[in-house]
C-alpha cells in the first residue's frame, strides 16, 4: 500500500477490496444497508478488476485501526467518468467519509477523469445529504439504474 494523504490524524492509503483490513469495513457495510434497506449492495461491487489502472481501493486509517473505505472505477460506457463504490466510514467518527472522498476525487483527477458518477438508494437520506454537502448533484439514472426510481444517481465535474 502506498500513503495519498494525511487529514485530520488519518492516513489513506491505497489497497484491495481483499486486504484483510478491509474485509470487515465491506462486511460492516453491506450488513448496514441489508439491514437499514433490504440488500446489502456487494453485487454493485460485481467486476472488480484490481489491476485496472483507472480504478483505486482507499483504506482510512486511524493509527492502526482501519476506519473507513471506498473505491472508484471506470465507467466503460462513459469514457472519463470515475464511478464511487463501497464507501463506508465507521459510525461516530467524523471527518473519516469527507477524508476518503476527497483522496477519491484525487486519484480521479490523477488518472485523468473529468467527473465522477454514484448510485445511491433514493432512501438512503444520509448518503444524499452527505453527496451534496460534497458538491455533487442529481444526474439521469445510468447503467443498470437507468429506469429505476428507487435509485438516484449523482455526479461531481473534477474540472
Amino acid at each position: 500500500m502506498t500513503e495519498t494523504l494525511q487529514r485530520d490524524g488519518l492516513t489513506i492509503v491505497r489497497g484491495t477490496p481483499d486486504d484483510p483490513a478491509a474485509v470487515p469495513l465491506i462486511d460492516a457495510l453491506s450488513a448496514e444497508l441489508l439491514r437499514r434497506f433490504g440488500q446489502d449492495g456487494r453485487g454493485s461491487f460485481a467486476g472488480w478488476d484490481p489491476d485496472d489502472p483507472g480504478s483505486v481501493f482507499l483504506l482510512a486509517r486511524d493509527g492502526d485501526e482501519a476506519v473507513g473505505c471506498g473505491a472508484i472505477r471506470p465507467i466503460p460506457e462513459e469514457p472519463g467518468v470515475a464511478e464511487i463504490k463501497r464507501m463506508y466510514a465507521k459510525p461516530s467518527r467524523r471527518g473519516i467519509g469527507s477524508a476518503v472522498l476527497l483522496a477519491l476525487e484525487q486519484e480521479a483527477k490523477l488518472r485523468g477523469y473529468r467527473a465522477i458518477w454514484l448510485e445511491t438508494l433514493a432512501t438512503n437520506a444520509e448518503a444524499l445529504a452527505f453527496y451534496t454537502r460534497h458538491g455533487y448533484r442529481r444526474r439521469d439514472n445510468y447503467g443498470s439504474y437507468a429506469g429505476h426510481e428507487g435509485h438516484v444517481c449523482l455526479e461531481k465535474s473534477l474540472g
